[in-house]
């Protein structure tokens, strides 16, 4: 199994920015992917950005230009950062990991998901 346990989030005005961190334990042999979805409420689970182990990064037409994920593999962290954050940008952020290299945006190409952070983005 593979744990997910995230941190960073928090209230930022409009126009600035918050790191968030994944940090992964347990099982990691083979954890090819790893990304950071949002879901607001009453709405589906959407991509923000992912990563495979190949460092291939996959974005959310919505966040690019502003968002930028990386990972430390010696830390088994994956980190998002988020530079000039709109009020839209308030939801859950949840970290999302599998085994497969997966470059598609759809939630179900995710085995295993930390239980998210809540990042608020006042106007």
């Amino acid at each position: 199994q593979v744990q997910l346990v995230e941190s960073g989030g928090g209230l930022v005005q409009a126009g600035g920015s918050l790191r968030l961190s994944c940090a992964a334990s347990g099982s990691l042999f083979r954890l090819n992917t790893m990304g950071w979805y949002r879901q607001a409420p009453g709405k589906q689970r959407e991509l923000v950005a992912s990563i495979t182990s190949g460092r291939s990064t996959n974005y959310a037409d919505s966040v690019k230009g502003r968002f930028t994920i990386s990972k430390d593999n010696a830390k088994n962290t994956v980190y998002l950062q988020m530079n000039s954050l709109k009020p839209e940008d308030t939801v859950a952020y949840y970290c999302a990991a599998d085994r497969a290299y997966y470059s598609g945006s759809s939630p179900n190409g995710m085995n295993y998901w930390g239980k998210g952070t809540l990042v608020t983005v006042s106007s």
